[in-house]
């Protein structure tokens, strides 16, 4: 399972790299270029990798108001900046602060740090196709795009969450539909196809070519995690 960081710097080049990289060894990166609607974002992430140098909001108060909102997320700064009156003033919130220019190296170690310190908050969190983050403990579905919780009905969070328990498992239609209805599959009936059709519009960025939800055809389904 990959590990959620949001990301918030606007210096194209420096942030394009630094997600590449981070992708590369293994984390799911969501980049921002301000701190603008991060408030709102900050509880789907194990933690916070956040430039002080920011148009609008300095890194500084996004920093604070990011730290209001989800206590619990740490936050590591990046910054140009080398003075101690900085640091010190990072650190009132801030979790670590690496300088620039740093290796690709000491940041993920250093992000790997925090995530081990704060228990991994989140960490129990699925990430489906590139944009659904599921908190099965909380039992809450998150589109990572907008921000915004995504509300299923009663028996489409019941198939969604039996697909998570059988993750990568091909699992016959039968088989669905007998352990969240809790009655005998009839042949023929649409039921289960209806619901993860209408389940499919609200996960899947196109509905029409799934990639949570894959069917094969004449057995079953399956979530690829």
């Amino acid at each position: 399972m990959k590990r959620s960081i949001l990301y918030i710097e606007d210096n194209e080049k420096i942030g394009g790299w630094v997600k590449e990289e981070l992708e590369q060894r293994g984390f799911s990166v969501r980049w921002l270029l301000s701190g603008e609607g991060a408030e709102q974002e900050v509880k789907q992430h194990e933690i916070v990798l956040l430039d002080i140098m920011l148009p609008g909001l300095d890194g500084f108060t996004v920093g604070r108001r990011l730290k209001k909102a989800a206590p619990a997320v740490p936050i590591l700064l990046l910054t140009a900046r080398t003075s101690i009156d900085d640091k010190v003033e990072g650190l009132q919130f801030a979790d670590d602060y690496l300088t620039k220019p740093f290796h690709t190296d000491e940041l993920v170690a250093r992000l790997e740090v925090l995530i081990r310190r704060s228990g991994g908050t989140g960490s129990g969190r699925i990430l489906l196709g590139e944009h659904i983050e599921v908190d099965p403990q909380l039992q809450l579905i998150f589109d990572r795009r907008t921000g915004e919780e995504v509300i299923l009905t009663g028996k489409q969070h019941q198939i969604l969450m039996y697909f998570l328990r059988h993750p990568n498992q091909v699992l016959p239609k039968e088989q669905i539909y007998e352990a969240v209805w809790e009655e005998a599959y009839i042949t023929g009936d649409k039921t289960l196809m209806v619901h993860i059709r209408r389940l499919r519009q609200k996960l899947e960025r196109n509905p029409d070519s799934p990639e949570i939800i894959e069917t094969l055809k004449g057995i079953g389904y399956r979530v690829k995690l």
